[in-house]
């Protein structure tokens, strides 16, 4: 069964719950036919994890974010998994190859699918996840990984694939493969710098969202 948590969390992410909104326990319990308990609870989770915030006299509202927050959140995310590409280059095992591959498939697939647009790029976001999930698992870095959880936004994630033109989506998935290669060929430096160029890609798509 579906959680409360886990509708308003994927509300968030695809931005029916826009920036800035609040959040009324009451609304959100009628629209999903929930009891307000579960929806307090979830909203509680969710302000920890950062997608909402508690503000005065106004409740739980949808965290928003600044041009300058965004690029500063980005650049440091491209760091870290520029970081997380080198080690693995150095670490990766064949059944995390494997799992990559799979990952870069299902990206593919989802690239080539001509159906609806928001199923399109729930697939292509959950690829993606895939994909960065398993170089960081091949990286063998638990603080590393600790680091990350925190500063990959998966809203924004979600947001710059939507905001992705077809060859945006296309230059990406290319990234992906480039960057596989990479680490597959034990080559450190050059799976880092391809890595730093796709996150900040990501996040030059998105500032230019925001500044329009």
């Amino acid at each position: 069964m579906t959680t409360a948590y886990t509708q308003i969390r994927q509300a968030i992410v695809e931005g029916r719950y826009e920036p800035g909104q609040r959040l009324i326990e009451q609304r959100i319990a009628e629209e999903f036919a929930l009891s307000r308990t579960p929806v307090r609870e979830a909203l509680r989770r969710l302000e920890a994890e950062g997608l909402v915030r508690s503000e005065p006299n106004r409740g739980a509202v949808v965290r928003d974010m600044t041009t300058d927050d965004l690029a500063d959140l980005y650049g440091l995310r491209a760091r870290l998994e520029a970081y997380a590409a080198e080690l693995a280059a150095s670490r990766i095992e064949p059944h995390q190859v494997e799992e990559l591959d799979a990952a870069i498939a299902d990206f593919d697939r989802a690239l080539a699918e001509q159906s609806d647009a928001l199923e399109v790029t729930r697939a292509i976001t959950e690829a993606n996840r895939r994909i960065h999930a398993t170089i960081l698992a091949a990286a063998r870095h638990d603080r590393l990984g600790q680091l990350l959880e925190r500063t990959v936004d998966v809203p924004l994630s979600f947001q710059a694939f939507r905001q992705f033109d077809r060859g945006e989506t296309e230059r990406s998935h290319l990234f992906h493969q480039l960057i596989r290669d990479a680490i597959v060929a034990g080559d450190p430096s050059r799976a880092s710098a391809l890595m730093l160029e796709h996150v900040l890609q990501g996040r030059d798509v998105l500032v230019a969202h925001l500044d329009g």
